[in-house]
């Protein structure tokens, strides 16, 4: 599935991945209802069933960014609004349907580099306008099995290595073909996906990544405590080689009652047209727990570097959760980082407060790079409006530049 090759490969076109899916979920779907029901449905009443017991959900998320950076004279200032509407379908035979359109737009002027308005005297802020389909799939869903086909959103384990960045405006999604099967202590979670659109979307060079893309997870539940994960993913992309890659690693989540244990490791090299060879290792050690109302953590996450020809990459993650949050290391440095880091958290009434530092150093020659502190306050004033203010300041030795982040959002879920 994985392998090396320096030969395009013949890539499957998605409806031909789709498809087969959708025809064995509609053909379980067809012989399951029937079985349950003592008629044969017509395709109206099959509609009707399934349109009366849909949902509609709405979101609609405000969010001003500031930035502040050295080497630009002017600071970004970004005001903009996602209108997201989610429909799902009522589930006739095991089978159901979802549509979710996203529209986001600027309010004002865009005094900032959404990474396609041509506003390069400003610094990024990655939240280009445009409405696009953010998910449209069909989901079959019986007993250990779950099978879906079309664009959907992808979270696998804490989104390190595939996620749907939903921190930016526009959402990471893929389209693709997915099947995941639980049973007791085992589970296994497999995708196949040709295009991953992508947060600088949905129009742009930067909008998708198009090739093959494998996503295989398999989990073992030792106890409610403790899981191991075995990973592989092999991403081979026609539009951007050079981050074509294959990844194989393990995960494991232990609870030790008041302590609890996160360590991974994976290796990762080239494959597909990918120019440049390489081997690098990446591994993480994280602790955490409670000392009276504070939570805690500390760890130290590492994306190796092969002799400073390259390092470990993780394009498909949702990166905001890692590193910090001004986002320096979207793109890992060719020598790697080795990211030392401490967090705590803690409520005052209603809101949450949260505290982090990073001292970043290379992996290859352990050079200083640079460090931030991160803060966050989350207030949920009711059941469906939410309030965040979150602020990054990194400072630069080697790596980037001096820069400050101010975030302030209103969520409003219906």
């Amino acid at each position: 599935m994985f392998k090396k090759t320096s030969v395009q490969s013949k890539r499957l076109p998605l409806y031909a991945a789709i498809l087969p899916l959708t025809a064995f979920a509609a053909g379980f779907s067809a012989t399951l209802y029937a079985e349950e029901s003592s008629y044969e449905p017509t395709q109206s009443s099959t509609l009707e069933k399934m349109m009366a017991d849909s949902t509609t959900k709405i979101n609609l998320r405000y969010r001003f960014e500031g930035v502040d950076q050295n080497g630009f004279d002017k600071d970004a200032k970004a005001n903009t609004v996602r209108t997201r509407i989610n429909w799902t379908s009522g589930t006739i035979g095991h089978l159901n349907a979802t549509l979710e359109f996203d529209d986001l737009h600027a309010i004002g002027s865009e005094h900032y580099n959404s990474t396609n308005n041509g506003n390069s005297s400003y610094p990024v802020v990655a939240d280009p306008e445009g409405t696009e389909v953010n998910q449209a799939y069909l989901r079959y869903k019986k007993d250990h099995l779950v099978a879906t086909g079309g664009r959907q959103r992808i979270n696998l384990g804490d989104q390190r290595f595939v996620g749907g960045v939903g921190w930016r405006q526009n959402e990471q999604t893929f389209d693709a073909a997915r099947l995941e099967y639980k049973s007791g202590i085992f589970s296994i979670d497999y995708s196949y996906a040709n295009n991953v659109n992508r947060i600088f979307g949905p129009e742009g060079d930067k909008a998708d990544l198009k090739g093959d893309v494998h996503l295989l997870n398999g989990s073992l539940y030792i106890s409610p405590e403790h899981t191991f994960t075995a990973f592989g993913y092999g991403l081979n992309f026609d539009n951007n080689a050079s981050l074509s890659s294959n990844t194989y690693g393990l995960r494991y989540s232990g609870n030790f009652k008041t302590v609890k244990l996160l360590a991974s490791y994976a290796q990762q090299s080239e494959t597909g047209h990918n120019s440049v060879g390489y081997d690098a290792d990446y591994s993480l050690l994280q602790v955490s727990g409670k000392a009276g109302s504070f939570g805690l953590k500390a760890g130290v996450e590492v994306m190796g570097s092969d002799k400073g020809v390259k390092a470990f990459t993780t394009p498909l993650a949702t990166l905001h959760k890692f590193q910090g949050f001004a986002d320096k290391f979207l793109n890992t440095p060719a020598n790697g980082v080795q990211d030392t880091y401490l967090g705590a958290s803690t409520k005052a009434g209603p809101v949450v407060l949260k505290l982090a530092y990073h001292d970043f150093q290379s992996d290859e020659g352990g050079d200083k790079l640079g460090s931030e502190w991160d803060a966050a306050a989350i207030y949920p004033i009711n059941k469906n409006v939410k309030a965040l203010i979150k602020y990054a300041n990194y400072s630069a030795d080697t790596h980037a530049s001096d820069t400050q982040k101010l975030w302030f959002q209103l969520q409003l879920s219906l």
